[in-house]
């Protein structure tokens, strides 16, 4: 058995996490885009200070965790955040949403938060960005807490394969300006149009990736080296790795498993790392087919494994990255919280599943928003 020290050891051996999760305002009263964002963020700051923020459109916000160090100090950050956010929606005339898409269409567009940094991406990218139905999506991205910025790209390396299982996991956006997609991630699909975005190359190290994304810059397909949109990337202003799959989920204990298991994965592969083990070298091809298949069926259907190329179920992925990342997780004494989960969520499928479920009672999109809201405050 291990003991109380081995595992308080183990536990600082871990790497701590951080959290940001982007949510979608939307108006009381008819549940569609509602740009709110000046007002909601200037209330929620009097409770959580530069924890929360604005973001491109104005019908949306970001939270930002601190970096903590164990999965029950991040579910008290994320409800502290949460609660703060649907605190001051509400003051301000709102709800806000953890969906990765709004499910009814804004009724005036959306609007550009006024920042220099955001026009020059809206100028650079055009309806990409602009259109009626642009790039207004909202994530949920990790943070893992790395030695330097070498050892996150090789890191990143590591993770490439495992990175659809998890995006099957936080699916959470099938309905889009008043449509069902078919996708259960229909935030995924937008998001990849964007010219930074996809599968993180294999790269040597921090050298090499500062180079490529120099000159990506210099293209000008980029506009700045923070557009660098891949799946996972080092951060350009903390010691992180930046894991950037998930759609925003509904439920907080969804995003403790998300976070859960990608901090017992990063733990195994960051041991791979030390011991100089090849990364897989699985081609940009196979895992953007891997991706797509998740962004389309989430947890309900079938997976394709960068691994061995086949399709398998998708919740056998996830068994796979949870056996994975299970010693590490032992070892921290956080095993049987990430199982229990996990066991929730194999039943109750992911959050596109449930919006559908929803949905199907009475054909409503408004009780979709009306759950999904009741959820993200939850």
């Amino acid at each position: 058995m291990t003991s109380r020290s081995d595992r308080a050891a183990a536990r600082t051996a871990l790497p701590r996490i951080g959290v940001e999760e982007e949510f979608l305002l939307v108006d009381r009263t008819n549940r569609t885009p509602f740009g709110s964002a000046a007002a909601v963020v200037k209330r929620a700051r009097d409770r959580l200070a530069d924890r929360v923020g604005p973001e491109i459109f104005t019908d949306m916000v970001e939270t930002r965790t601190r970096p903590v160090a164990d999965l029950l100090g991040l579910r008290t950050e994320l409800a502290e955040l949460r609660a703060g956010v649907a605190g001051a929606a509400d003051e301000a005339g709102c709800l806000a949403l953890a969906s990765g898409t709004a499910p009814l269409a804004p009724l005036d567009g959306q609007e550009l938060t006024d920042e220099a940094r955001y026009r020059r991406i809206a100028d650079r990218y055009g309806p990409l960005v602009t259109a009626a139905s642009g790039i207004g999506v909202c994530g949920c991205h990790v943070h893992l807490e790395v030695a330097d910025r070498e050892e996150a790209v090789l890191l990143g390396n590591r993770l490439r394969p495992w990175l659809p299982a998890l995006q099957s996991l936080a699916a959470n956006s099938p309905f889009h300006c008043g449509r069902d997609s078919g996708y259960a991630s229909w935030r995924f699909m937008r998001w990849a149009q964007l010219p930074g975005a996809g599968p993180a190359p294999l790269l040597a190290g921090a050298a090499e990736y500062d180079l490529l994304v120099d000159r990506l810059v210099g293209s000008g397909m980029l506009v700045d080296r923070r557009t660098v949109y891949w799946h996972c990337r080092p951060n350009e202003h903390w010691p992180t790795l930046e894991v950037r799959v998930a759609d925003v989920c509904a439920e907080l204990d969804t995003v403790l498993l998300l976070a859960g298991l990608l901090r017992g994965l990063a733990a195994a592969l960051l041991a791979e790392v030390r011991r100089e083990v090849p990364a897989p070298g699985i081609s940009d091809a196979l895992l953007r087919a891997a991706h797509w298949r998740s962004a389309r069926d989430g947890l309900a259907g079938h997976g394709l494994d960068p691994l061995s190329g086949t399709l398998r179920p998708a919740v056998e992925l996830v068994e796979d990255l949870l056996a994975k990342a299970a010693p590490a997780l032992a070892a921290a004494g956080e095993l049987d919280l990430v199982r229990e989960l996990w066991a929730r969520r194999r039943v109750a499928g992911c959050g596109a599943a449930r919006q559908r479920a929803v949905f199907a009672r009475r054909g409503s999109l408004a009780d979709v928003v009306d759950e999904v809201a009741l959820r993200t405050d939850a």
